[in-house]
């Protein structure tokens, strides 16, 4: 696999993220991870984020943590601004994990048939 200086972004404990650090690693992809529990989300990422795929794409509406949000919290996720918000307060709000290169989002979550499409 040619993949080189690809940045992770996730959270250790997620098991998604570990099953991409795993195969990743297994093609011999040279990864930076970045943790949003010890690291934080970066804000000028996420904007570019929410550019180049969408707010709705990065929005993990399946995950524990939105369905334990207040549903007026919910309600108020309408568009980039207020979804930017919720992400920046509750990282893990954000499917995981985000991959790029150079800037570009290749994958946001994971799976092997995709990963090797985007990074092959």
């Amino acid at each position: 696999m040619t993949a080189s200086d690809l940045i992770l972004y996730g959270i250790p404990n997620c098991d998604t993220v570990k099953k991409a650090r795993t195969w990743l690693a297994g093609q011999g992809a040279n990864v930076t991870f970045h943790d949003y529990k010890k690291q934080g989300v970066p804000a000028g990422r996420l904007d570019d984020w929410i550019r180049q795929v969408g707010w709705e794409k990065l929005l993990n509406r399946q995950g524990t943590t939105w369905r334990k949000l207040d549903d007026a919290v919910k309600a108020g996720v309408v568009d980039a601004a207020s979804a930017k918000a919720l992400m920046l307060e509750q990282a893990s709000v954000i499917k995981r994990p985000v991959i790029e290169r150079g800037g570009q989002v290749l994958l946001v979550g994971f799976n092997e048939a995709d990963a090797a499409k985007a990074l092959g």
